[in-house]
């Protein structure tokens, strides 16, 4: 499928950045899984947006009351796992407020996104023990939960 090669996974996340930057639900919904997760770090939009309808209309909120414009700044992709990771720039323009961060993408096989991990570049929060995305089932994955005991 032309959209899991490494131009097509490309393509396919700008394209959706363009969606997203529109503000139209439609758009931006049919670039995911009906049941796609967009992860954030914890305590940041009272969790994961969970569904592509969901994804879309919390996009299209943050274009209205933000005046968000999102940008893609360098992208890597690996279609043979499906995965693709890119650097992004997130403009608050309505209050001159710029962030930057990362995001991790899984398509499914059918080349649609299926998850979204974003991190954010900022200052550690040192009220946290554990700085990780907020509802990401690490265990289930194969994270790890504790360091070594040895190193």
């Amino acid at each position: 499928m032309e959209r899991l090669t490494k131009d097509g996974m490309e393509r396919w996340i700008r394209d959706y950045f363009d969606a997203c930057n529109s503000g139209n639900e439609a758009r931006i919904a049919a670039y995911f899984e009906p049941d796609g997760v967009h992860y954030f770090p914890p305590g940041m939009y009272e969790g994961p947006f969970v569904g592509a309808d969901v994804i879309a209309r919390r996009w299209r909120a943050a274009v209205e009351t933000l005046g968000s414009f999102w940008t893609v700044d360098h992208v890597i992709c690996e279609p043979e796992t499906r995965r693709a990771v890119i650097e992004w720039t997130h403009f608050k323009r309505h209050s001159n407020v710029m962030l930057r961060g990362d995001e991790w993408y899984i398509f499914s096989e059918r080349g649609l996104i299926q998850e979204i991990r974003a991190y954010y570049a900022s200052p550690q929060d040192g009220s946290l023990s554990a700085l990780e995305l907020g509802g990401f089932d690490y265990a289930s994955r194969g994270y790890p939960l504790t360091a070594p005991e040895d190193a």
